[in-house]
């Protein structure tokens, strides 16, 4: 079953994806006057289709891509002298016809993005902080002299980054020094971190850990007595690092009331403190301490306005990730085996998007679109449609 549903949510978002790809095409070739032969979604034999005008619309067997065919395409072609054919047309018009699909493409990414922040879109907060919380001994950051407490106010060029800038740049970085200036209890210091090549991920790794904060301490609870309060940052429970709020539920739960031993980080001093969880109502968190956790997300609804520009700044942001890994592949920093995601891997992950809701599966379906698009534009005639 799982299995069919990641097809399922593949073919979907593939579909729709190719489908505004080659209208581009489709649509581009008609208004300049070239005539379009074969409309197909899919390579291979025709399954079905209807006849419409100079044009077969069809859906073909392999359904991993799709095709405009047009009148006179190729320049050795019979017919490249009739003017209705491709090889006919001015240069620029038949720039019009190529570059068309992949823009329909940036289109549908921001038509999409667009429409999410308009109906409401949770979003990595702008005020997330890139404070470490902890560092991997023998690790990058430790070479650095990178300490627990020290917040990340520039990194690679990049000014006031949050967590998923931090490890996107680390990530594409391996074995390359990157300039990194910190706040350390108000003084300003720069140092230059190599993240080290990790050899399974193919990716960089510099060892630091962004840290899960307490958002409220309940009045009278077992969190407030111990000493806790908001802004804490978890390093460990009972000497395990903290990499997630789960791992402070899980360990809190599987205690059943017996002392939980927290080392937390405040204004950066680490601070140890011991609390003993107490029954809980909600069945799925059986014990707790009373603290919530403090999100770096928010939830942003816009008008239409905002929501084109917001738009704009999420998809740039996307495309110039894009060709910063692209540039990283071609430099060696990172391996292509472990991020070029090939149709299995993106069967996979747009599963796993369309289960979390249809918020996240638009949005994936977004980033990929603004991929097939860049991917398109590069000088390698396969690509194309594929």
């Amino acid at each position: 079953m799982h299995f069919l549903h990641a097809v399922f949510s593949f073919l979907i978002l593939l579909g729709i994806m190719i489908l505004v790809h080659e209208l581009g095409h489709f649509w581009a070739a008609l208004s300049v006057g070239v005539k379009v032969e074969t409309f197909s979604l899919g390579f291979g034999s025709r399954l079905f289709g209807f006849r419409r005008g100079d044009t077969d619309f069809r859906v073909s067997a392999i359904p991993f891509g799709g095709y405009v065919r047009m009148f006179g395409e190729q320049p050795g072609d019979d017919a490249a002298a009739d003017p209705r054919s491709f090889q006919s047309k001015k240069r620029w018009q038949r720039a019009i016809v190529i570059l068309a699909g992949p823009v329909m493409n940036v289109v549908l990414a921001f038509g999409i993005v667009t429409g999410l922040y308009m109906h409401g879109f949770e979003t990595e907060s702008e005020t997330s902080e890139a404070v470490i919380n902890s560092i991997a001994p023998g690790s990058a950051a430790a070479a650095a002299g990178l300490q627990p407490g020290d917040k990340i106010t520039e990194l690679n060029g990049h000014k006031n980054p949050n967590w998923p800038d931090v490890v996107m740049q680390a990530a594409l970085n391996a074995n390359h020094p990157m300039p990194v200036i910190i706040d350390r209890k108000g003084q300003k210091l720069t140092f230059r971190v190599t993240p080290q090549m990790d050899p399974k991920e193919g990716i960089g790794i510099a060892g630091w850990r962004g840290g899960v904060q307490v958002g409220e301490v309940q009045k009278g609870s077992p969190a407030e007595a111990a000493g806790f309060r908001p802004g804490d940052s978890f390093v460990s429970v009972n000497g395990r690092p903290v990499a997630s709020a789960e791992n402070v539920r899980d360990v809190v739960i599987h205690s059943a009331g017996k002392p939980v031993q927290i080392t937390v980080l405040r204004s950066g001093e680490l601070e140890k403190l011991q609390v003993a969880p107490v029954p809980n109502a909600d069945a799925k968190m059986p014990w707790h301490i009373g603290v919530s956790f403090k999100l770096p997300v928010q939830y942003v609804k816009l008008s239409l306005g905002p929501a084109m520009v917001e738009s704009v700044r999420f998809n740039k942001q996307n495309a110039l990730l894009i060709f910063q890994l692209l540039g990283s592949i071609v430099e060696r920093r990172v391996s292509p085996r472990s991020t070029l995601a090939g149709p299995i891997q993106i069967a996979q992950m747009s599963s796993e998007a369309a289960q979390e809701g249809i918020f996240s599966y638009l949005s994936f379906m977004a980033i990929l679109s603004l991929n097939l698009a860049i991917f398109n534009l590069l000088p390698i005639p396969i690509l194309d449609g594929g």
